[in-house]
C-alpha cells in the first residue's frame, strides 16, 4: 500500500479527489487555493520556453538533412490542418443533432463582466496576414521572456536548420544543448514532485468556486461537449491510430500520468515537458518529437478546435438564431483560422471564442457569457482532448518517416503476447 502512494499517479489522483472534497464542504477556503495550482503552472512555463527551444535545435541538428526537416514539418502541419478541421466539423454536426442550446433561457444565467475576454480579443490579430507576421518575434530575448510559444518555435527552427547546415562545426553546441536539456528536465522531475498538490488546489478552486451545482444549468451543453470528444478521440483519432498499427487504449493508458496532471491543472502546458520525454519512451525518436510535440501544441488544438465550434452553436440556438448551412460553413472558415491564432493566448479558448463571434456578427458576442460559470469544467477535456491529440500526432508522423522504433516495454508486451497464443 505504502508503494502504491509513492506513485505520482495515485498521488495525483487523490489530490484531486481532496480537492472535490475540500471545495464541496469548505467553498471559500476552497476558492483560495488557485494559488497551489498558479504556482505550479509558473513553475512549469518557466523551463517551457528554453526545454522547446533546445528540443527543437537538437531535433532538426541532428537531421542533418534539411530535406527531411522539411518533409517532416510539412507532413505534420498537413496532418493538424486535416484533423483539426476534422474536430471542428464534427463539434458543428454533434452539437446540431443534440440541440442543447435550444429553448435555453438566457436570462436565467447572470451574464457577468465579458469585457476581459472581449478587450482580450480585439488585441489578438485574427487577419492571416497579421498572424504571419505575429509569429516573427521583435526580438529573440523578449519571445523567452514573455513565454511566447510561437516566435521561440519560429526562431528555434531557424536556428535548427542553420545548425544542420554547418554539419560537424556545429556538433559541440548540439552536444551541449542535449546536456542542457537533461538539466531542464531533471528541473521539471523536481516540479513534478508537488503536481499533486497543485491538483488539489485546482481542483478546490473551480469547486469552491463554481459550486457542483452550477453543473446542473449548463449539463446538456457540457454532457454534448465531453461525448463530442470522447468520441473525436476513441472512434477519430483510435481509427488512425489503429490505421498507424497502435491502440488508442493501451497509449491512453501508457500517457496516463500527463492525463491526470492536464486533468488536475486543466492546463496541457502543464505536462508538455514529461510528454516529450514520455514520447521518446514509447519509441518516437528525438529528433520527430523535438519537431512535431511543440509545433502541435500551435498548430493542433483538437479539443479548443470542439469547443469553440460547439460553444459558437449553442450560443446562437440560445438566442433562437438559426443559422443556414452556408453561414456554418462560415463560421468553420472563421474557426479554421481563429483557432490557430489561439495558440499561446492565456485563456486562449474562451478568447478566441470572443474574437471569433467578433468576426461573426450574427451570433451576439455577449453571449459568451453564457458559458461563465462552466467554461472551467469544460477547459479540462479541451485540454485532455489537446494533449492526447498531439501525442497521437507525434507517433503517426514517427511512424510516416520510419523514425519510430518500439520501447523495450511494447515489445516485451508483444513477446508476452506471443508467448500466451
Amino acid at each position: 500500500m505504502r508503494g502504491k502512494l509513492k506513485n505520482l499517479t495515485v498521488q495525483v489522483i487523490i489530490g484531486i479527489i481532496l480537492g472535490i472534497i475540500v471545495g464541496f464542504l469548505f467553498p471559500e477556503f476552497g476558492a483560495k487555493l488557485k494559488v497551489l495550482a498558479d504556482a505550479f503552472i509558473k513553475l512549469i512555463k518557466m523551463v517551457i520556453a528554453p526545454i522547446i527551444f533546445f528540443t527543437v535545435v537538437i531535433g532538426i541538428g541532428n537531421m542533418g538533412d534539411l530535406k527531411k526537416v522539411g518533409r517532416i514539418g510539412g507532413k505534420a502541419l498537413i496532418y493538424f490542418e486535416i484533423v483539426t478541421t476534422f474536430a471542428l466539423a464534427i463539434g458543428i454536426v454533434v452539437v446540431n443533432l443534440i440541440k442543447p442550446g435550444v429553448g435555453f433561457n438566457t436570462d436565467a444565467v447572470k451574464g457577468g463582466d465579458v469585457s476581459q475576454f472581449t478587450k482580450q480579443a480585439e488585441e489578438v490579430n485574427h487577419g492571416v496576414i497579421d498572424f504571419l507576421l505575429s509569429i516573427i518575434p521583435d526580438n529573440v530575448v523578449g519571445a523567452f521572456a514573455k513565454g511566447e510559444l510561437l516566435p521561440i518555435l519560429f526562431f528555434a527552427i531557424l536556428f535548427g536548420l542553420a545548425t544542420a547546415a554547418l554539419g560537424e562545426k556545429a556538433k559541440p553546441v548540439v552536444a551541449l544543448f542535449e546536456r542542457l536539456t537533461d538539466i531542464f528536465f531533471g528541473v521539471v522531475n523536481m516540479v513534478m514532485k508537488v503536481s499533486p498538490i497543485a491538483a488539489f488546489g485546482a481542483m478546490a478552486y473551480t469547486i469552491g468556486t463554481f459550486g457542483i451545482g452550477s453543473l446542473v444549468s449548463l449539463g446538456k451543453l457540457m454532457g454534448s461537449v465531453y461525448i463530442t470528444m470522447a468520441l473525436f478521440i476513441f472512434v477519430v483519432l483510435g481509427l488512425i491510430a489503429k490505421f498507424y498499427g497502435f491502440n488508442i487504449f493501451k497509449f491512453i493508458a501508457y500517457i496516463k500520468e500527463e492525463i491526470l496532471l492536464v486533468l488536475g491543472t486543466s492546463s496541457s502546458e502543464s505536462a508538455l515537458p514529461k510528454l516529450m520525454e514520455r514520447l521518446e519512451k514509447y519509441g518516437c525518436s528525438k529528433s520527430v518529437v523535438g519537431l512535431v510535440v511543440p509545433t502541435g501544441y500551435s498548430f493542433n488544438l483538437d479539443g479548443t478546435s470542439i469547443y469553440l465550434s460547439m460553444a459558437a452553436i449553442f450560443i446562437a440556438q440560445a438566442y433562437g438564431i438559426d443559422l443556414t448551412i452556408w453561414q456554418e460553413l462560415t463560421l468553420l472558415g472563421i474557426l479554421m483560422l481563429t483557432s490557430k491564432g489561439a495558440a499561446g493566448v492565456t485563456g486562449s479558448g474562451f478568447i478566441t471564442l470572443a474574437a471569433t463571434l467578433a468576426a461573426f456578427p450574427m451570433i451576439p458576442v455577449e453571449g459568451i457569457a453564457l458559458l461563465l460559470g462552466v467554461d472551467r469544467f469544460m477547459s479540462e477535456a479541451r485540454a485532455i482532448t489537446n494533449i492526447i491529440g498531439n501525442a497521437v500526432a507525434t507517433v503517426v508522423v514517427s511512424k510516416m518517416e520510419n523514425e519510430f522504433h518500439p520501447s523495450t516495454e511494447q515489445n516485451e508486451d508483444r513477446t508476452n503476447i506471443a508467448v500466451a497464443k
